[in-house]
């Protein structure tokens, strides 16, 4: 017989997270301001240790640079194809009058000083910031061969004002178009030209500043002890492909929005990953000065589900802690030393009963696999909460808490698993005084032989008692 053939494959092992290795991702995603209720493109950069959301900004990159926010450029009409540019916004609507196409090959692309999201400010010397979309494409239109305007790059120009990032401007003749601040006037025809002869293309020379668009560091959020929220402010309800990102110290990414429902989850896994992978060093230096009994073995965020007609009140944030013998719940992350005294609440942990809601497989992976395989079309969240798991502490009372990811789930249903254990292992036995039939009888828990009731009363005190 084959020797290969008696050869037997090493059995898997289970992984004990199903949360992916720490990693770096660069993307684009759409920032949406809840106070302004106004969207915005931003790139985000995850590090180990940071999230930073960039935004874009037009900066001088060679040549004299005025050091002024805003740039001056002089346009010369073309016979074919006018100003080459496109504009949207305007007063009466209570956004700027932002260049939303330019294009290629065009005046306003041979400049190399005019960007999609570049606002309007002055038309051959008039201001326009207060102008109505009609009063802005008056004036250029009817500005003669030579039109010079000032803008300034908007580094927070609403999304709609322009078009999704690295889509090419169309080609058609949009003149006819009746114009409207929420839709393109092109501006790309002559207007009231005089020329009869295409005049010559307006080209940046050689002693001229030069700008590009490019990524800005906005934001640097920490991760450390950071958590993430699906969930829309003040409601029961989950964001669909979009969450935030809240930082220890409070600074909140505000909604960050996806495209899809699989890129959304990428990212919240990633992030994650990386949460947690921090959390897993602070646990594992914090137990260096610990003792064997006093060990921490898992802490994370969770959201409280609480009980109350006041919907603002349904849910809670809370910190939970597996140290030692106890499940620890804080309002905030214990930092210092001094931190783990002021816990809101704690339960021994031999008397703590961990149930997950439901049997479920990893969904966070699940939802991805339905998308590819085209199983769910809209890609939207349920507004059920499918990551839940309940805590039974003495007296009947229960608590019940949620998290973001189904890989979080089973670091929290691992970590109770063996927190319970090692404390029970510890512990070994526990007597508890109970009545029946009128008598008073001592009920003990063993760990190697089980469980009794006797009773004598007295010999509850021959047994460990914590």
């Amino acid at each position: 017989m084959n020797a290969a053939a008696k050869h037997q494959p090493d059995l898997l092992e289970r992984p004990a997270s199903l949360l992916v290795p720490t990693w770096t991702k660069t993307g684009l995603a759409l920032l949406y301001d809840e106070h302004t209720s106004n969207t915005y493109d931003v790139r985000l950069k995850l590090m180990k240790e940071l999230l930073i959301i960039q935004k874009q900004d037009v900066v001088c990159v060679s040549g004299a640079d005025s050091h002024l926010n805003h740039r001056t450029v002089v346009l010369r009409r073309q016979l074919t194809g006018g100003l080459g540019l496109s504009i949207k916004g305007g007063a009466e609507h209570k956004v700027p009058v932002v260049i939303s196409k330019i294009f290629k090959d065009q005046v306003a692309d041979q400049t190399g000083m005019l960007f999609i999201g570049d606002a309007v400010l002055q038309v051959n010397g008039i201001n326009v910031e207060k102008c109505t979309h009609e009063e802005v494409v008056h004036l250029l239109r009817t500005a003669g061969d030579e039109v010079t305007i000032t803008v300034r790059y908007l580094r927070e120009a609403p999304a709609f004002l322009k078009l999704p990032l690295g889509s090419p401007g169309p080609s058609s003749d949009q003149s006819s178009r009746a114009s409207s601040p929420l839709f393109d006037s092109g501006l790309h025809l002559n207007g009231n030209s005089s020329n009869t002869a295409p005049s010559s293309p307006s080209s940046p020379s050689a002693n001229e500043p030069k700008y590009e668009k490019r990524w800005l560091d906005a934001v640097s959020l920490p991760l450390f002890m950071a958590r993430i929220s699906r969930r829309k402010a003040g409601t029961d309800k989950l964001r669909s492909n979009s969450f935030e990102v809240i930082a220890l110290d409070g600074v909140c990414t505000h909604v960050l929005q996806f495209c899809t429902a699989a890129e959304s989850t990428d990212w919240l896994q990633a992030i994650s990953t990386n949460i947690n992978d921090l959390t897993q060093e602070s646990i594992k230096t914090a137990n260096k000065y610990c003792s064997p009994d006093d060990q921490v073995v898992h802490m994370g965020w969770v959201c409280e589900h609480l009980q109350g007609g006041d919907v603002e009140l349904l849910h809670s944030c809370r910190f939970l802690a597996l140290r030692g013998s106890s499940l620890l719940v804080f309002r905030s992350p214990p930092i210092l030393a001094s931190d783990w005294a002021q816990a809101e609440a704690s339960f021994h942990l031999c008397e703590v009963l961990f149930k997950v809601h439901k049997l479920w497989i990893a969904e966070d992976c699940w939802i991805q696999s339905r998308l590819y395989l085209g199983l769910q079309q809209d890609g939207e969240l349920r507004d059920s909460e499918p990551f839940c798991f309940s805590v039974l502490v003495g007296h009947g009372q229960s608590f019940c808490y949620s998290v973001e990811l189904g890989s979080e789930l089973v670091l929290w249903e691992k970590a109770f698993q063996r927190a319970v254990f090692m404390e029970v292992q510890r512990v070994r036995s526990k007597s508890y005084m109970c009545s029946s039939q009128g008598k008073i009888l001592c009920f003990t828990l063993d760990f190697e032989s089980g469980f009794s009731c006797s009773e004598s009363i007295s010999k509850s005190f021959d047994l460990k008692l914590l």
